[in-house]
């Protein structure tokens, strides 16, 4: 649940932080004193899109934040969600705190347990600790996929409405793949064709990964052979050969700086140098004559190595590649031609297609089945609050309308049909309702399928515009019934709901110098009266409007 807001330059509100209790809370106040500004200051902590114009004049930076307390059967997704992402827990997992700051240029930044988040982590952690019913809900009724999506989220459907959805998209796949290959005609044969040449002539070649610079560095060899031998003979002769070869003037040079190094240790390492150098060179010569006793000139071997080169260089040409990508373009060739082959094969391909929409027919089958179940008890339940709500004898009936091929949601359509009062055949609710009913209407399916949501904390705001009286009276019951299960705030006008709450919060606004600020003050017993009594009869209030006030209260 939503334990403290704090808002800071937000707006209106120079600084404010609201501790929420448990139950039932409604927030009341007159028009315009910023009921709605802690709705939006709470919503863009919950991911909402930010602007500058949300800071206050003056101010450089809005901040607000958000603490909620964890609910115990919710710990362990939700902490395991946390760890997921990478962000901390708080009191032990028992608490999580959000934040969103917003700067005057426009750019803001958002918080999870104090580490910096993206706006789509927030909203999916926001997503499962607040659901918030609109002032404009109702018309939300009359959008397509809405019906459908309420009925399916009511049901607790929506793992199975994926599985569907998917289902569908890989179907559809396979039906486009089948009619591309039978489209496609000679032009997909000319291309196999061609696959099938280039295969076989570059697997003739057989070119090898590594081959190219190797036989590069084998011909240069074999190439320069002549020119080899001689250089390592003359570098032997240089070296060990010659009369005045490096091998015997270091020998001289090693022995004499030997025997000084008796007289004068510091000329040891100086020695030590000299016959080092000599024991190189001496290894030197020894892998030279070694090497030269392996060299041959072989020009028939230059001639083959030739002939592969021209080759692949040949091929490498001809398919605009470089010579060392000649192996890949082989397997890419080979990979090609077999899901070409793999694609005209159009037995196979209709049998993908048959298995697939076998797939997609037993899930959505089995989504129709609980919608059915689900259509009736939910219509069930809203004509049973319809009849508190001033709609007596109305009722909604839940229509599963098929559709000949289905589609990503499955092989009906969803459509409320409500009939006003008795008697009426229930048609569609956006021909039949009125501004009024589709309100009461919209209220009653909130709260009932409200009932069977995981969200722990629900906001109503404004949700009850329209209605007045004994309907009113109603709508606070319902709202303080839901209470019981779920942390209920609601924004109103009704003095009828404002009576219900467990809890109240009164939202005005004050003048300091040039500057219109927004408090929000929890009201006690006798302020409650008078807030009520304020909303009962405007801005004169009576003795009357007080007496009423109270009787309202003492109702509840």
């Amino acid at each position: 649940m939503l334990q403290t807001l704090a808002l800071r330059d937000f707006v209106i509100v120079d600084q404010l932080e609201l501790d929420f209790a448990s139950g039932f809370t409604v927030l009341t106040g007159e028009t315009g004193a910023g009921k709605s500004i802690l709705l939006d200051a709470l919503s863009l902590v919950l991911g909402e899109r930010a602007d500058s114009s949300q800071i206050r004049e003056g101010a450089h930076r809005a901040e607000i934040s958000a603490l909620f307390r964890i609910d115990p059967q919710q710990a362990l997704h939700f902490n395991h969600w946390l760890d997921e992402m990478g962000f901390p827990t708080e009191d032990g997992g028992q608490s999580l705190l959000l934040k969103r700051t917003v700067e005057s240029n426009g750019r803001s930044r958002a918080f999870i347990n104090g580490s910096v988040a993206t706006l789509a982590q927030l909203r999916e952690a926001g997503d499962q600790l607040v659901d918030i019913h609109g002032q404009h809900a109702h018309q939300l009724l009359l959008k397509g996929g809405a019906q459908r999506e309420l009925l399916d989220r009511h049901a607790n459907h929506m793992d199975l409405v994926s599985d569907v959805t998917k289902s569908f998209k890989t179907l559809q796949d396979s039906r486009r793949r089948l009619e591309q290959a039978e489209n496609a005609g000679q032009d997909i044969e000319r291309e196999r064709e061609r696959l099938e040449w280039q295969l076989e002539e570059l697997a003739e070649l057989s070119p090898q990964l590594g081959e190219w610079a190797a036989i590069q560095s084998e011909h240069a060899r074999l190439a320069n052979g002549a020119k080899i031998m001689s250089g390592c003979q003359e570098a032997i002769d240089v070296l060990s050969d010659a009369e005045n070869s490096v091998e015997s003037t270091l020998s001289k040079a090693s022995s004499n700086m030997s025997a000084l190094a008796e007289h004068d240790s510091a000329l040891s390492d100086i020695s030590q140098a000299l016959e080092t150098a000599q024991i190189q060179i001496d290894e030197a010569v020894h892998h030279l004559n070694r090497y030269l006793q392996k060299l041959e000139l072989d020009p028939g071997r230059l001639s083959e190595v030739e002939e592969r080169m021209q080759a692949l260089h040949s091929a490498a040409r001809k398919y605009r590649t470089e010579a060392d990508d000649l192996p890949a373009l082989l397997n890419e060739t080979e990979e090609r031609l077999d899901a070409l082959t793999a694609s005209q094969n159009m037995e196979a391909l209709r049998e993908k297609v048959k298995q697939e929409e076998a797939a997609y027919l037993k899930l959505a089958k089995q989504l129709s089945q609980k919608r059915k179940l689900a259509a009736v008890d939910l219509g069930q339940q809203v004509t049973a609050a319809m009849q508190d709500l001033s709609m007596a004898g109305g009722q909604l009936e839940i229509a599963l309308l098929p559709l000949v091929e289905g589609g990503a949601h499955g092989l009906e359509q969803i459509e409320f049909l409500v009939a006003g009062h008795a008697g009426s055949t229930p048609r569609s609710l956006a021909k039949v309702a009125s501004g009024g009913e589709l309100a009461r209407i919209s209220l009653a399916i909130s709260v009932i399928t409200s009932k069977a949501s995981f969200t722990p904390t629900l906001i109503f705001d404004e949700v009850d515009a329209g209605i007045g009286g004994a309907v009113a009276e109603t709508v606070g019951k319902l709202l303080r019934q839901l209470g019981e299960s779920h942390q209920i705030l609601c924004v109103t006008h009704l003095p009828q709901v404002a009576a219900q709450g467990n809890s109240h919060l009164k939202v005005s606004k004050s003048q300091a110098g040039d500057k219109t600020l927004s408090q929000v003050s929890p009201l006690a017993r006798s302020e409650r009266v008078e807030e009520v009594a304020r909303m009962l009869g405007g801005t004169t209030i009576t003795d009357t409007t007080r007496r009423h006030a109270r009787e309202l209260l003492e109702q509840n």
